[in-house]
């Protein structure tokens, strides 16, 4: 047992409620507990956050890059650290490495290198999403339609041999290639099943759930829309209440007042949680890169394909949190959990995730006045410094 460490601010946000000028007691990389200041032990070190704000940390189920890195083209643990330590400084503690449709050689080499992130404890990683290569060419977005294809035999027990190695396992696929019992073994093994790239009809999506799909991935895009007359995916994913649903809170992807009427009309329990989908510019000045051999250009926050199909998000989190803050009108504590506890609820880990109250992990980030991250820390130790890349 370690001597416990108290961090200091003027507010902490435990996820449910507002502590002022309270201490975050953390031992072990562990919550203790929010007290007094005057209620810190004699032994504890004390860590002076000023007049920040803490909150916990961000949770992002999509990430396909960071840091100059591309999980499709550097699929390994060195990537995956590129990826996850570029997010911290944007707050986010835990993510999911995404790997884009792609080949069976880059399929296996991702989810090896997820394995071995784990078993070399990454700071941030928490697992893999695995977005296609079984998806709809009709609602590709930038897939790569040559590479899209049906769930095959082999495929599924891929996925399901990777799921006791990974804490978390997430794959978006698409009721048309794939079929409900495939979702049922895939859900029976552990593994979050996410309906995305997708062209199904609202009883198509409800037979998907009734099989075990517990999530959609970015809500409005590539999927089916809503019809007065047929509800498409986008009316599965808000009245089904099995569902969560991801969401890109850039301003590109979906216009605002789209998203206030989708938090309005979203049926319980399954929320409305924000990704960030972003791409491998995130935390870099780069103004392109490549994806399965095609030029994705970086333009006035926005990534696209030749012809202006959307290819991602140059986008943060933290960045996400004041879009929903500032441009919805979101109270700011509703904007932090769809950041943090509603995703870690999505996954099943808001045991663990989400939350700053007893027993959680110490994951956590400082805000200044204007939301922007002043410091990040995953497990009780410093990941993120503004001014300074922390060790």
């Amino acid at each position: 047992m370690s001597a416990q460490t108290a961090f200091t601010a003027a507010r902490i946000f435990d996820g449910d409620l507002w502590h002022d000028e309270s201490a975050l007691l953390i031992e072990d990389g562990r919550v203790v507990g929010i007290v007094d200041r005057n209620e810190i032990s004699a032994g504890a070190s004390i860590r002076d956050m000023g007049d920040a704000r803490i909150v916990p940390g961000f949770v992002d189920l999509q990430v396909n890059g960071g840091g100059g890195v591309l999980l499709n083209e550097q699929p390994d643990v060195d990537g995956i650290r590129t990826i996850c330590a570029a997010h911290t400084r944007f707050g986010t503690t835990a993510l999911l490495p995404t790997l884009i449709t792609d080949t069976r050689e880059i399929t296996a080499r991702a989810i090896a290198a997820g394995i071995a992130a784990r078993e070399a404890k990454v700071p941030g990683f928490l697992g893999l999403h695995l977005e296609g290569p079984h998806l709809s060419i009709a609602r590709k977005g930038a897939h790569d339609p040559k590479l899209i294809r049906p769930m095959e035999a082999n495929d599924l027990a891929r996925i399901t041999e990777a799921r006791p190695r990974l804490d978390v396992l997430l794959t978006t696929v698409a009721p048309e290639n794939v079929t409900n019992d495939q979702i049922a073994a895939l859900a029976a093994a552990g593994v979050t099943v996410s309906l995305g790239h997708s062209d199904s009809s609202y009883a198509t999506v409800g037979a998907a759930a009734a099989a075990g799909a517990r999530m959609m991935t970015h809500l409005f895009n590539a999927m089916s829309p809503l019809g007065h007359r047929e509800p498409g995916m986008v009316g599965g994913a808000l009245d089904l209440g099995q569902l969560n649903a991801g969401l890109i809170a850039d301003g590109f992807h979906v216009d605002p007042v789209s998203i206030g009427v989708a938090l309005r009309s979203k049926k319980g329990p399954g929320r409305i949680f924000l990704v960030t989908d972003a791409m491998s510019p995130i935390g870099t000045d780069m103004t392109g890169f490549t994806l399965n051999g095609r030029e994705i250009y970086r333009r006035d926050g926005r990534l696209t394909l030749a012809d202006g199909t959307l290819a991602g998000a140059d986008i943060d989190m933290m960045a996400c949190v004041r879009f929903m803050h500032e441009r919805v009108g979101l109270y700011l504590e509703e904007a932090l959990r769809m950041a943090s506890l509603y995703p870690a609820e999505a996954i099943g880990m808001a045991g663990r995730k989400g939350r700053l109250t007893h027993g959680h992990d110490a994951d956590f980030v400082a805000l200044d006045d204007d939301l922007h991250v002043r410091a990040t820390c995953i497990g009780g130790r410093p990941a993120f410094l503004a001014g300074r890349t922390a060790h």
